[in-house]
């Protein structure tokens, strides 16, 4: 399968903080990949960095052949990089509709379809972003980049904070979007096994490097690693 995006020896950070030191990895069309590790290893970085929201010092960073190392923002979104970021960013005091169609773009991804994807959003499409429930939030923020018609969605810890009920509801879409709709994408999760669940490849990060990469079908077995880079045992 052909390659989607290639992270090459990536070191950045923060003002003149480094957080990233040299990190690789490849991940190819229509995969999704689990990135783990413990608090402030650099998971949330390495999306801001692909991103492009931290201070760049070494690397480079290509998606579909396009090299976006040194591009805007607002020009990777155009390349085709979809984000879901910890702070949800919807527009409060738009409704659900309106957050959707004010960024929607030409694709498969229409209004209809995340309505399909998300029945909540379509029940409460006329609500503003501000009454709705931190799951709902979460439901539009991903609906958002999903209109958005990326080549990739980068989701950074898309159940935090959320009852289970609502991430058994987000976990099933997730799966949907990665698995049925072949939308490649990376997911950083605190809850290892969920996520290893529905993704094909895992990467862990350690001290702001990668420490693993592999099957993750073949890491949710792997009790020694599991303990040793996230502290938790096959069960957890």
């Amino acid at each position: 399968m052909a390659e989607l995006l290639k992270v090459s020896a990536l070191s950045a950070g923060y003002g003149k903080a480094l957080v990233l030191h040299g990190i690789s990895m490849s991940i190819e069309q229509g995969k999704a990949v689990a990135l783990l590790g413990r608090n402030g290893v650099g998971k949330t970085t390495t999306l801001n960095t692909i991103v492009g929201l931290t201070r760049y010092n070494a690397g480079s960073i290509v998606l579909d052949g396009i090299d976006i190392t040194r591009m805007s923002p607002e020009r990777r979104v155009e390349a085709g990089v979809g984000w879901v970021p910890q702070e949800r960013g919807i527009f409060r005091s738009l409704t659900v509709e309106e957050n959707i169609t004010a960024v929607a773009r030409a694709g498969k991804w229409t209004l209809a379809a995340v309505y399909e994807l998300f029945p909540r959003l379509k029940e409460r499409r006329a609500n503003l972003g501000n009454q709705l429930s931190g799951g709902e939030q979460q439901m539009l923020s991903i609906a958002r980049a999903l209109v958005l018609n990326p080549k990739m969605l980068l989701l950074d810890e898309p159940t935090e904070g959320l009852a289970p009920i609502i991430v058994e509801e987000l976990l099933l879409a997730i799966r949907r979007i990665v698995r049925d709709e072949g939308l490649a994408a990376i997911i950083v999760e605190q809850h290892a096994q969920q996520i290893l669940a529905i993704t094909d490849h895992a990467i862990i990060l350690d001290r702001g490097s990668v420490a693993y990469t592999g099957d993750s079908v073949r890491l949710a077995d792997d009790n020694e690693t599991l303990g040793r880079f996230l502290g938790i045992g096959a069960a957890a």
